[in-house]
């Protein structure tokens, strides 16, 4: 039987969660993460090696690759969750390490547009700029963050007086997913700029 050999349990388990989540990405136009890939297997290699000498626990072993493999993600969702609590500097501070971490390129875009937000909600717009746009330069995302990407991009370039570039973004967020939040908000700040006086604050609208 199969869970009678451990290092096969832990092979079978290892290459099931990385056909899973490379799935995953597959369905959210995000395409395979080689790195992903290679460290998930490097781990399930370890682990296979390491259960034909001691006992290895199948869930322990899980959590392990979990954790490898889904850096940079986890540790975003720390710095979004410190935004959130109008902790900035520390929001940044984690986005930072992550980038350190030699994240995928899908994993490298998402921390830079929740870093260009939080630089939004810092009013930094020129830093925002450099964020978001290294983030939208290496190809296609999800749709979830391919229209946050543009919004966000739209308003940092409203922010800096480059409103030409900002309406285009604007368009793109659109775009990329028509019926999002981000759609909708982009849609409020094009016909917010179409009014004759447009001086007003964008607080609350970054996302």
């Amino acid at each position: 039987m199969l869970f009678s050999n451990p290092a096969l349990s832990i092979l079978l388990v290892g290459l099931v969660f990385i056909l899973a989540f490379g799935a995953l990405s597959f369905l959210r136009r995000q395409g395979i993460s080689a790195r992903f890939a290679v460290e998930g297997l490097i781990v399930t290699a370890v682990g296979a090696v390491a259960a034909s000498f001691v006992a290895v626990n199948i869930l322990a072993f899980l959590i392990v690759l979990y954790l490898i493999t889904m850096r940079v993600r986890l540790l975003a969702d720390v710095g979004n969750w410190l935004t959130a609590s109008r902790r900035y500097e520390q929001a940044l501070s984690v986005y930072r390490f992550a980038l350190r971490l030699s994240p995928d390129v899908p994993s490298r875009q998402i921390v830079l547009i929740n870093q260009g937000v939080t630089q939004l909600y810092m009013k930094e717009p020129q830093a925002a700029v450099t964020s978001l746009e290294e983030a939208l330069s290496y190809g296609q995302l999800g749709a979830k963050y391919l229209s946050a990407g543009h919004y966000n991009l739209g308003l940092a370039y409203k922010r800096v007086g480059r409103k030409a570039e900002a309406v285009r973004e604007f368009n793109r967020a659109i775009d990329a997913w028509p019926a999002s939040i981000y759609a909708t908000h982009a849609r409020a700040a094009l016909e917010k700029m179409r009014e004759p006086d447009d001086r007003g604050p964008d607080a609350g609208e970054s996302d």
